[in-house]
């Protein structure tokens, strides 16, 4: 019995989106035909699934060396993309698994540490090939953007042509390649991907020399360093006791009548220690590499043991801030209580996050 087949010619490159995220998850061609033939089998032999999946990957094997300059795509001429499957090609190829990204997270984007992506890869249970993608879309884009002026957000998506949400995550890999957090302690297992990004989407806007003066010019992954230089003037609200007395005596006064705060005079003094030596040490390389650690250690988990929810410790970090204008030292000097406001906004934020019931 003969079997009609039709064929047509054209220029416009079609993509099979599902194909494409197999190639992008690191199967192997033939893995991804034996996938495919499981939702074709009743409409098409294995040889024609297998045959077309490798047309496929062949395309994408092709296109990548434009996937990896985006603008390059947008110009060439060697497949015509329709511009709306362009930015979806795009989109898709930049994505990162946050378990993954995790992973590799204030990392050295090094050619040392791509070595160690088989560990990484058996541990997540990724595959490799994606795995080595996403690993070099995170060193690429860091390189690209690491020595520009302006925000790293408008950097990237100018650059990368990717969506604003996808742009933030990597602003975030960015951000922290470039100040070498500790992330792989124990004690910081349990924060994911998507704490970190807000924890670095909070000090992005806030403690760098973008958020203090935008039109400096200076990419806003540094940290703005009069800024952390100024928290160091904070050392007496810990280390003076009348200021520490007085600064206690402020917050228990305002906790009166709210829902309660358990315990707040006997862990004042540690926390208030606490908060000021963090803010103190980060104009130190070595000690802003600590500050989720020391954040971790230092207060959520003191916050925790004294039988304190999520909203009690936010009640009493914002108490904290909002009473210190009626200190001394603070009254006095309007611009101390601004850096302490500055730290204490973000630092809230951040360590509310952090804190997983």
């Amino acid at each position: 019995m003969d079997v009609g087949l039709s064929v047509f010619v054209g220029n416009t490159t079609m993509v099979d989106t599902d194909c494409y995220k197999l190639w992008l998850d690191g199967f192997t061609y033939y893995e991804a035909s034996v996938k495919r033939y499981q939702g074709f089998k009743d409409t098409y032999r294995s040889e024609v699934v297998k045959s077309d999946t490798i047309d496929n990957y062949r395309m994408f094997n092709s296109m990548e060396k434009h996937l990896r300059s985006p603008l390059l795509l947008k110009h060439q001429a060697q497949f015509q993309i329709p511009e709306i499957l362009h930015s979806a090609l795009i989109e898709k190829y930049y994505e990162l698994d946050p378990v993954f990204a995790r992973e590799i997270l204030g990392k050295k984007l090094s050619s040392r540490n791509r070595k160690d992506l088989d560990d990484i890869s058996e541990d997540t249970n990724i595959r490799l090939r994606s795995c080595r993608r996403q690993y070099d879309n995170f060193k690429r884009v860091f390189k690209t953007v690491e020595d520009m002026q302006g925000p790293i957000v408008k950097n990237i998506q100018t650059h990368f042509l990717i969506s604003e949400p996808l742009a933030r995550k990597y602003a975030a890999i960015v951000f922290f390649a470039n100040n070498r957090f500790e992330t792989s302690k124990k004690r910081l297992q349990y924060l994911t991907f998507d704490d970190y990004c807000f924890c670095a989407e909070r000090m992005i806007a806030s403690w760098t020399i973008g958020a203090a003066d935008p039109g400096k010019g200076d990419l806003d992954a540094d940290f703005d360093r009069e800024f952390l230089q100024d928290l160091r003037e904070l050392k007496f609200l810990s280390s003076d006791k009348d200021a520490s007395d007085t600064h206690k005596s402020l917050v228990l006064s305002a906790l009166r009548g709210k829902p309660a705060v358990t315990n707040v005079e006997d862990n004042f003094k540690n926390l208030s220690r606490a908060i000021i030596n963090i803010a103190n040490g980060m104009i130190h390389s070595k000690d802003l590499k600590d500050f989720f650690t020391d954040v971790v250690e230092k207060i959520i988990e003191p916050c925790k043991a004294a039988g304190w929810s999520s909203d009690q410790m936010m009640r009493f970090l914002t108490l904290y801030t909002a009473s210190s204008e009626s200190i001394g030292g603070l009254a006095r000097n309007p611009k101390h209580h601004n850096v302490l406001s500055r730290y204490m906004s973000t630092l809230t934020e951040c360590t509310q996050r952090m804190y997983h019931d």
